[in-house]
C-alpha cells in the first residue's frame, strides 16, 4: 500500500469536505440573513397596519404530559392568558405515573365527560376525558402510555378546530407567539406547517407562566447550547424554509394544518424523533402528490425551554436527535434525488445525509487523521493550519454572524455584558464543545445502526421563578 500517496489525498478529501459543509452553511447565512432583514421590515409595516386582526382562525393548542405534576398546572395558566382570539387547551396525560391528572383535576376543577373523540389517528386505549367547569376552553385525556407521538395523536382526534399546535408541557410561550406563528397560514393558503424559534430559558426570571426578564446562566453548558440554538434558528432553519426546504419543526413549538397530517397519517410513535419525521414525510407525500404546500419557520415567536446542564442529560438528548435524524432520513429515503424533489429532495435531503447524519463521523475523522499526521510529521505545518481555519475557524464566523444576527433583529438579551459572554462563547463553542457534541452523534448513529435504544435523563428544574 503507497501511504505516500494515500497520505495526501485523504488530506485532501478531509480539507475540501470542511469547505464544502461551511461554504452550504455560509450560503444559508447568506439567505437568511436576506430573509430576516425583510422580514423586520414586515413587522414594521405590520405592527403600523395589523392586517389580520381578528381574523386568525381557531387553534387546539395539545399539550402531552408524562410526569409533568411540578409544572403543569403552571403551564396550562399560561397558555390559558395567550393573546390569540379563540383556541381550546387540550392536555393529554400520556399515562403518567406520578399525580399529574390529579394536579390538573384539582387546578381546574375537571368534570369527566364521555369520550366522543373520533378515532383518526391511532393511538393507546384512552381511559378518561374531562373538561373544566372553571375554564371552558381546557379538555384533558387520559390515556394509557405509548409515548409523545402517540399523545400527540390522541389530542388530534380529541381536537376541535382545523389547525393545532404542539406544545411541550415544560415550555413557555410568549403572549404573542400563537398570533405570529399563524400568520403563514393568513397569507398562504397552502400552508400546512410554521414553527417558531426555541430559546433556553435557563438563567431567565418567569412569573405567572411567562418570560418577564431575560438573562444568561453561570452554566458554561448552557452558555454553548445557547449559541449552538441561535446558529440552528437563525441561520439553518430560516435558510431552509426560504426555498420551503424545511426538514424539521420543533416538536416543542409547531403549528400544523390537521387535515394535511391525519392524511400523512398522522406521527409514528415507534421513531425517536417525531417531529422531524412528521415534516420529512409531509414533503415527501406533497412532492409525490405534486400539491402546492409551504413549511416555514417564523424566527419571532418564541418558545423558551429549558436545556440539560448536565452532561449526562445533553449526551442523552443529542444521542436521541441523531437516532431521530437517521431515521426520519431512513424512512423517507424516496423524497431524495426524486423526480419531483425540488430543492427539498435535491439540496436539503442530500445536505442532510452528507453533513448531519455521516458528517459526525467525518468531522471526527478528519480531526484524528489531520492532527496524528500533524504529530507525527507526515503532515506539514501549512496544512495543519489550513484544516484548522477551514474546521475552527469558519465556525467560528458562522456563531458570531448569528449572534450579529440576533442583536441586528430581536435583541433578547439586553445587557451589553451578555452580548459579550455569548460572544467569546462563539469562539469558544467550536473548541472543545462541537467536537464532543459530533462524538455523541457518532454515538447516536451507531445505536442506530444496531438497533440500540437509548433514553433522556432526568432533567432537573432551574429556572428561576417570582410569585
Amino acid at each position: 500500500m503507497n501511504w505516500y500517496a494515500i497520505i495526501p489525498a485523504a488530506q485532501w478529501f478531509f480539507l475540501i469536505y470542511f469547505i464544502l459543509v461551511n461554504a452550504g452553511y455560509m450560503l444559508l447565512n447568506v439567505i437568511a440573513l436576506a430573509s430576516i432583514y425583510q422580514y423586520m421590515q414586515q413587522e414594521a409595516i405590520r405592527g403600523i397596519e395589523k392586517p389580520f386582526s381578528r381574523m386568525e382562525p381557531p387553534v387546539s393548542i395539545i399539550v402531552p404530559a408524562y410526569n409533568e405534576s411540578a409544572s403543569i398546572a403552571a403551564s396550562v395558566r399560561s397558555l390559558l392568558q395567550l393573546n390569540y382570539p379563540e383556541f381550546e387547551i387540550i392536555v393529554v396525560n400520556d399515562g403518567s405515573k406520578d399525580n399529574t391528572l390529579e394536579v390538573l383535576k384539582k387546578g381546574f376543577s375537571l368534570t369527566p365527560v364521555p369520550e366522543a373523540a373520533r378515532r383518526q389517528l391511532p393511538s393507546q386505549t384512552v381511559l378518561g376525558a374531562y373538561i373544566s367547569s372553571a375554564y371552558p376552553e381546557i379538555k384533558v385525556i387520559d390515556k394509557e402510555n405509548g409515548g409523545k407521538a402517540d399523545a400527540l395523536n390522541a389530542g388530534i382526534n380529541a381536537s376541535r378546530y382545523p389547525l393545532y399546535c404542539s406544545v411541550d408541557a415544560d415550555s413557555i410561550l410568549q403572549r404573542d407567539s400563537l398570533i405570529k406563528v399563524v400568520r403563514p397560514f393568513l397569507e398562504d393558503p397552502h400552508a400546512i406547517a410554521s414553527g417558531g424559534s426555541v430559546r433556553a430559558v435557563n438563567g431567565c426570571t418567569v412569573s405567572g407562566g411567562f418570560l418577564v426578564k431575560s438573562d444568561l446562566p453561570k452554566s458554561p453548558l448552557v452558555l454553548f447550547q445557547i449559541v449552538e440554538y441561535l446558529r440552528a434558528y437563525l441561520i439553518g432553519r430560516l435558510g431552509w424554509s426560504q426555498i420551503n426546504s424545511l426538514l424539521i419543526i420543533s416538536g416543542a413549538f409547531g403549528l400544523f394544518k390537521k387535515e394535511a397530517v391525519i392524511a400523512a397519517g398522522g406521527y409514528n410513535p415507534a421513531t425517536v424523533g417525531e417531529d422531524m419525521e412528521l415534516i420529512v414525510r409531509l414533503h415527501r407525500l406533497m412532492r409525490k402528490e405534486k400539491r402546492r404546500y409551504s413549511i416555514t419557520f417564523i424566527p419571532d415567536p418564541i418558545c423558551w425551554t429549558e436545556v440539560p446542564e448536565d452532561l449526562k442529560t445533553l449526551r442523552n438528548q443529542r444521542i436521541r436527535w441523531q437516532r431521530g435524524l437517521a431515521e426520519s432520513l431512513l424512512l423517507n429515503l424516496g423524497l431524495c434525488f426524486s423526480r419531483h424533489g425540488g430543492a427539498v429532495g435535491w439540496f436539503a435531503f442530500p445536505f442532510m445525509i452528507a453533513f448531519e447524519l455521516l458528517g459526525a463521523v467525518l468531522e471526527l475523522a478528519g480531526y484524528l487523521f489531520i492532527f496524528l499526521g500533524f504529530y507525527f510529521g507526515v503532515i506539514s505545518a501549512k496544512a495543519f493550519l489550513a484544516f484548522m481555519f477551514v474546521a475552527v475557524g469558519l465556525g467560528v464566523l458562522l456563531s458570531v454572524n448569528s449572534l450579529l444576527m440576533e442583536e441586528m433583529s430581536f435583541k433578547i438579551y439586553k445587557k451589553p455584558y451578555n452580548i459579550v459572554l455569548l460572544f467569546l462563547f462563539s469562539f469558544a463553542e467550536n473548541v472543545g464543545y462541537r467536537q464532543l457534541n459530533a462524538w455523541w452523534r457518532v454515538v447516536g448513529f451507531w445505536q442506530f445502526l444496531t438497533g440500540v435504544r437509548g433514553g433522556w435523563g432526568e432533567m432537573k428544574r432551574k429556572a428561576q421563578t417570582e410569585e
